[in-house]
């Protein structure tokens, strides 16, 4: 796959002026502005032609009969001559299919009352006819048996496309249109998953080659493409090939890589909350694309939500909440708000869950060997006093510390912990998870760090609160045991809050969270009613009552605030 992606990088040079720029065949292929006489002029007239063969009533069922009259033509002018010609010809067809897609639309703007579907229809009548080509270019190309010569075709012209469309967004910048761009990756898409074209049996090499595309036009660097390339990895049927068609699973990772990669686009303006007309639209298709994969593809959610919740901003509770409500299909969800719910119990809370991010990796060596080293021995003494320095990046506000590294050190610790308990034959519980290495870092962790560093490790710990696993009943155990062994109300002041802004906004909530804030005012041993927070003004005040209400009943709640509820 990286192999792909490099040779993709590399054509992205020349569309940036680069005199040359290598193909996936491994041929140099010299830049436009020294193609050979006349072959702009072949190209326009060939594409003229099958454009005009595809529309007609004689091209035959799929085009077939039209395509076999079309390569000899192409044979004629010596086109298929050499890869470099091959090359230079697609170039020139997507530039001439673009730019007529440019002056179709540029007849909207000049004349308002034209009617959009026209204007669409005038683009696609290229744009389509071209796709048809070279999809059955593809299909036709080399043996029947040999994939390889396929794939090599379809990743030269997906790289084409992309070097042209890198090039219009650099060169229009705001002029840029989509349409063109997008209508090509879709019908090309479509037309290579049609049953007659029967690609399955090189559909993981097929839809490898769309994802790096996608990949290479991610929208940090194409924002004026964004809205195209949500709906081109958003499609129905991209989405059920990468991740539910493609055997063991092996379209997941890449289809992950789009997602972070979608994440990592939005995180600034969602971080600064600015939130312009054109990033809310784009911030609700996100979250349409995340209840389309909770409803259809919830175990996706399951495996990679290290990775999604490690670049999405602390402050995206609604965002982080769709993918932590995420729970294995096969599995149903014992009621919450069932009174005396024994979690500990639940065949399920035993089974660790599969995460699929290497989380580790943002260790520094040094780090994760000392790390591992006061898990063991609890040496080096300093490893406590040093933590704080080690997550810290910088001394400005908002940015002092390093997310990733402290999401990584709660999970790592905490799925270190639990092996550990159940190394001695136990379960997490209140009272197994106490007095050890583990426990030592988070308990210093909430005491060392100042304010933020705290609210970004309680994030990390309640970012693990979803169905039941054994990650969820340990991290519900630790944060419940930081709340009852904190020296200061200022510490469980800030771990109320970071499990209240999950619980207010609208539903779905992760199940994990429910049974966490649910123990913790209903359990007399926790005192939650007695601090002082709770009541610090009659608005917050109605507000836990409220969402005490909502998760536990009218009379339960009333009973449990006054003191009088069971533990």
């Amino acid at each position: 796959m990286e192999v792909v992606r490099s040779n993709y990088e590399a054509m992205i040079d020349r569309a940036h002026g680069g005199p040359n720029f290598m193909m996936h065949s491994g041929i140099s292929q010299a830049s436009e502005y020294d193609d050979p006489p006349g072959l702009r002029e072949k190209a326009e007239y060939l594409l003229r032609e099958w454009v005009n063969l595809y529309h007609s009533a004689a091209a035959g069922r799929d085009s077939t009969k039209a395509f076999s009259a079309f390569v000899g033509q192409m044979h004629q002018q010596g086109i298929l001559k050499t890869d470099d010609l091959i090359t230079r010809f697609f170039r020139l067809c997507t530039e001439m299919c673009v730019e007529i897609s440019y002056r179709a639309q540029a007849e909207q703007q000049h004349n308002p009352a034209a009617n959009p579907t026209m204007i669409r229809a005038k683009c696609y009548h290229n744009l389509d006819a071209f796709v048809r080509l070279i999809a059955l270019l593809v299909k036709h190309s080399g043996e029947a048996t040999n994939t390889v010569t396929k794939i090599n075709l379809l990743n030269k012209v997906l790289g084409i496309v992309v070097g042209v469309l890198l090039q219009d967004h650099d060169v229009r910048q705001n002029e840029f249109q989509q349409l063109p761009y997008h209508r090509i990756f879709i019908m090309l898409l479509l037309e290579l998953n049609a049953p007659e074209h029967v690609l399955e049996t090189i559909n993981f090499q097929t839809l490898t080659a769309f994802c790096n595309t996608f990949h290479i036009l991610r929208p940090t660097k194409a924002p004026g493409f964004v809205y195209a390339w949500l709906e081109l990895i958003s499609h129905r049927i991209f989405i059920a090939r990468m991740l539910a068609h493609t055997p063991q699973q092996k379209g997941w990772p890449m289809y992950a890589q789009l997602l972070i990669d979608l994440f990592k686009y939005l995180a600034p303006f969602l971080r600064n909350v600015e939130l312009t007309k054109p990033m809310q639209i784009l911030y609700k298709g996100t979250l349409r694309v995340l209840l389309v994969l909770l409803h259809d593809f919830p175990e996706f959610l399951c495996d990679y939500h290290y990775g999604f919740c490690d670049v999405i901003p602390p402050n995206c509770i609604q965002l982080r909440n769709l993918i932590l409500s995420a729970f294995p299909r096969n599995m149903r969800l014992p009621d919450p708000f069932t009174p005396n719910l024994k979690v500990d119990m639940l065949s399920e809370i035993n089974i660790a869950p599969r995460i699929l991010t290497n989380f580790t990796g943002v260790m520094p060596p040094q780090f994760k060997k000392d790390l591992d080293s006061y898990l063991k021995t609890r040496s080096p003494v300093t490893f406590l006093s040093d933590l704080r320095s080690n997550l810290q990046v910088s001394n400005e506000p908002g940015n002092r510390y390093n997310i990733q590294l402290i999401n990584a050190l709660v999970l790592y610790v905490g799925t270190q912990a639990i092996a550990h308990i159940h190394n001695k034959g136990s379960t997490p519980s209140m009272s197994t998870i106490t007095h050890s290495a583990h426990m030592d870092i988070f308990q210093n962790l909430a005491v060392d760090l100042d304010t933020e560093g705290r609210y970004l490790f309680l994030n990390a710990i309640a970012n693990q609160l979803r169905y039941p696993n054994s990650h969820t009943h340990y991290f519900s155990c630790t944060m419940l045991y930081l709340f009852a062994e904190a020296n200061t109300e200022a510490i469980q002041e800030q771990i109320t809050r970071v499990l209240l802004e999950r619980l207010i906004v609208n539903r779905p909530h992760p199940w994990g969270l429910l049974i966490t804030f649910i123990e913790l005012i209903k359990n007399p041993a926790f005192k939650f009613w007695n601090h002082e927070f709770v009541h610090c003004a009659p608005e917050i005040e109605k507000l836990f009552q409220s969402v005490a209400q909502c998760c536990m009943g009218q009379k339960q709640a009333q009973q449990v605030m006054e003191g009088t509820g069971a533990s």
